[in-house]
């Protein structure tokens, strides 16, 4: 089986085991659902190895049209802040949840296969400590072929918030790391807020945000759906990518921090900059002169 493109249907639950299973009933026309902050419950007792009581086993919700991938919780307060989903009707693809790769509970990195080929998806939950997006930096691994990473980052910047006066350092760590990825920040077609306030007193914000491949074509071209929040305050993202051999290939030009390419690049500057003749630059009124 090949696929030529991939439906996916993201959002923020807060917690709601309802608005998932909302989801997962009635959205089957997508390939891949992206939740974050789901809820976590009891299922059932189960007998354990290491005392004579039993044990609590705590999942999330499943369903016989969907594939399940999650990292385990064992207590409701320490659980993941995301899960996925993917249609059945994809098995053949060898879908993955890679915990070697990225040892997070709130990243998850999903491979797999297709026309030969393998490629990445991330679904990420990054608390106000951004400590999903510290272990992306700290992590430096190398990935080729990601394809989208979104969607709940908590972090408030007028880069794509026009309405937000301010500019955060957590921002320019986002970038940095879609960058090393070859991914770009996508903007959506409909520009409105990811997130509604319960209150008048507080404002609706931007904090969820999609990546996609350089060169895509489906940059900002992906919809969010306000009317489709359910009883979540967050909304719905959906997009259709397609996954072509081209799709992969487009790269951006840059260096490598710290490699050999880099170094050379900098010792070229350095070199033209001493083949400078300033031999009649003898005071600052000498060199405004000569620009």
């Amino acid at each position: 089986m090949i696929i030529k493109n991939s439906k996916i249907f993201s959002q923020n639950v807060w917690k709601k085991n309802s608005v998932i299973n909302t989801i997962l009933k009635t959205q089957l026309d997508f390939d891949i659902i992206f939740i974050q902050k789901p809820s976590w419950t009891i299922i059932h007792s189960i007998p354990s190895s290491r005392s004579k009581d039993r044990e609590e086993l705590v999942g999330v919700l499943n369903h016989p049209n969907w594939i399940t991938f999650s990292r385990p919780s064992t207590k409701e307060n320490d659980s993941p802040q995301v899960v996925s989903y993917i249609n059945i009707r994809l098995f053949s693809l060898c879908f993955s949840l890679c915990k070697d790769v990225f040892n997070h509970s709130d990243i998850s990195l999903i491979s797999f296969f297709n026309d030969n080929s393998i490629f990445f998806l991330i679904n990420i939950y990054s608390d106000l400590a951004q400590l999903a997006l510290k272990y992306l930096k700290n992590a430096e691994v190398i990935i080729n072929n990601i394809l989208i990473i979104m969607r709940d980052f908590n972090i408030h910047d007028n880069f794509w918030e026009p309405n937000y006066p301010y500019h955060s350092t957590h921002c320019d760590l986002l970038i940095d790391i879609a960058d090393s990825m070859h991914l770009s920040l996508s903007f959506s077609l409909n520009h409105i807020p990811t997130r509604y306030s319960d209150n008048d007193h507080d404002s609706n914000l931007v904090i969820d945000l999609m990546f996609l491949r350089y060169g895509s074509e489906e940059l900002d071209n992906y919809s969010i759906h306000p009317e489709w929040r359910l009883i979540s305050d967050y909304t719905p993202f959906m997009i259709c990518i397609p996954i072509f051999e081209k799709h992969i290939q487009t790269k951006k030009h840059s260096l490598v921090k710290d490699s050999d390419e880099e170094k050379r690049f900098i010792n070229e500057i350095i070199n033209h900059i001493c083949e400078i003749n300033m031999s009649n630059i003898s005071d600052i009124i000498s060199l405004k002169s000569s620009v």
